[in-house]
Order: structure tokens, then sequence, then C-alpha cells
């Protein structure tokens, strides 16, 4: 059957989660495992239709992102953008032409902050796409195209950041084996604190890539204890015993600050988040800036939230798992 092309008057729209890292981010470069949760409640939603009038070209709008793209050759040759990238390889994979068709991005993710801004706009941009080529990636496809255009971001990436927001679920991650989920006991809320700070993950990789060839030996037993306490922290999590999760994810910050990940403004808010009496508290992603997660109950988190706050949070998210 021939894929059916989208209608003149027809809008197909998609949208993809943020992500946070629960434990167990740079270790997880070195194969050791690392637990991440999507927060549904930050999406980037993209709306595609058929161009007006005979407008040739796919035009890529975001108001958001401050982006305009305008794509016209058919060609591929080394594509440095990921917007563009993220078409091509839809279009690859799909064995489609370059359609004439106008994308409009919208996101409330923010940027460079740790909660997977670059692979939400790809997932949902190829999911778009693909649906209104009539032929709509599954997940393992778009996820495969996603991790390639993650290369861009962060260099040498996981997989995990990928992986969890076109799944939409927790999962379980070590590089290179099949994604696990797993069973979640009880359900626990997180609240996610915006340093304001823009920081590149790429960066961050880099640098603990550079330690971890010049000083292995000081190195890899700090990878291998971040992997050790993320395989803990799904039992605890399996468990419902979150005060124990709670001390592991505060562990899994000082193992962060040891690899050089951390900032004075990550610190603070997380030092401010266990004085309020969160159960835990660690930076999520890179590093460097960007956020930090602080795991809450119902009794803590108004305190909790007003210390976020109060140590200089730009933004304070919510979000429960499970």
């Amino acid at each position: 059957m021939c894929p059916k092309p989208l209608p003149e008057s027809e809008v197909v729209t998609a949208s993809a989660p943020a992500k946070v890292i629960l434990c167990g981010e740079h270790a997880v470069v070195y194969n050791r495992p690392a637990i991440a949760v999507p927060v549904s409640g930050l999406r980037v939603t993209v709306q595609l239709r058929r161009n007006q009038g005979g407008e040739r070209g796919l035009r890529l709008i975001s108001g958001d992102l401050e982006r305009y793209l305008l794509l016209t050759a058919p060609e591929k040759q080394s594509i440095t953008d990921a917007l563009e990238m993220t078409v091509r390889l839809v279009l690859d994979a799909l064995q489609r032409p370059l359609p004439d068709m106008t994308a409009t991005i919208e996101s409330q993710i923010p940027v460079a902050s740790g909660l997977g801004s670059g692979a939400a706009v790809s997932a949902a941009l190829g999911r778009a796409l693909s649906a209104a080529l009539g032929s709509p990636l599954n997940n393992p496809a778009l996820n495969a195209i996603v991790y390639e255009v993650e290369k861009i971001h962060h260099g040498t990436p996981s997989g995990i950041d990928n992986t969890v927001i076109v799944y939409e679920q927790p999962v379980f991650f070590v590089r290179g084996r099949s994604i696990e989920t797993f069973t979640i006991a009880v359900p626990f809320t997180l609240l996610i604190a915006d340093t304001g700070l823009g920081a590149l993950t790429k960066v961050a990789v880099g640098d603990v890539r550079r330690l971890y060839e010049t000083a292995p030996e000081r190195i890899q037993p700090v990878l291998s204890a971040i992997g050790d306490l993320v395989v803990q922290a799904r039992s605890a999590i399996e468990g419902g015993d979150l005060p124990r999760l709670g001390a592991l994810m505060t562990q899994n910050h000082a193992y962060l600050r040891h690899l050089t990940v951390s900032s004075a403004e990550l610190d603070r808010l997380v030092e401010a988040a266990l004085a309020a009496g969160a159960l835990g508290a660690k930076l999520s992603g890179g590093g460097r800036g960007g956020n930090m997660i602080a795991l809450v109950t119902s009794e803590s988190e108004p305190s909790v939230r007003a210390a976020l706050n109060d140590a200089g949070a730009r933004h304070v998210y919510k979000t429960t798992v499970g």
C-alpha cells in the first residue's frame, strides 16, 4: 500500500517530553548503568502542514529556539545543524524526497539545561515528518535517528537521552545493551530546579574524557562507584525505599563533583534542598549549569521549593515518576 500524503488542509502534530537522569550521568558514557525518567509535563510540540500558494521547500520555524531554516537542496552534504540532520535522516529512512511543508516547533524545555531539549526536538520533528509523509516511524527506528543527531549536541552521546525521550518511560540503561524497564513500587516526586545557566553537555563530556585519559587511576574508581550506586538505586526504587534512593542521589552528586562537572550554583541548590528536608538531591545531566533534582515528599515539597527559589533557582518544575 502506498503511503497517503498529507492533505493540504490537514495538520500533523507530534510531541516529545523532557527527561532527567536520576543517577549515573557521565559514567554511562563508559558503559556503566544509568537511570533516566521522562518529564512529561515539559514538551516539544511540532506541527506540520503543506505549504500554501506553491511555496517550495521545507520550512522549519521555531520561535522558542529563535530558529528559521529553509531546506531546498535535495543533496545531503556534511551537516552540522541538528534540525537539518533530523530531516535528512528521516527522508533517507523513508526513501522520500524533500517535501514542500512548513514545520512549526514550540518548546517548553530550557535549552542546554540537562533536560534533553535537543533530543526532544529531534524526536518530535521526526515523528511529525514521518507521519505527514504517511509512514510513521516506529520507536526503534526513530530512536536510531535521534541518536545520530545527538552526536551534534554531545560528541559521544551515551544514548540515554534519546532512549528515554523516544520511549517516554523510565529506563535502566547500559550503552550497547537492550533497553530495560523496571517496576516502580512507589511513585515518587522530583523537583527540578533550573540554575538559569546554559551549559554544553559536549564540553563537560569532553572534559571528563580528558580526565579519564590522563588520570585513569583516579577517575575509573569513581565511574565504577557510580555504576554500583545506580544498581542500588534501581533496587531502592523497585523496593519502594525512597529514603535509600535519596541518600544514593546525594552520594551520586558527590561523585559528580569529583568529576568536576558540578558548579557553585548547582552545589548551592543541592545544599538548600537538603537543608529544607529533601530526601536527596543532585545535579542532573551534563552539569556545570543546567538543572538539579531533589527527591521530595508531599510534606517537604513546599519547603524545598521555597528553599530552591531563595537559593537562586530560575524555575522550579515538578514531576511525578510512576
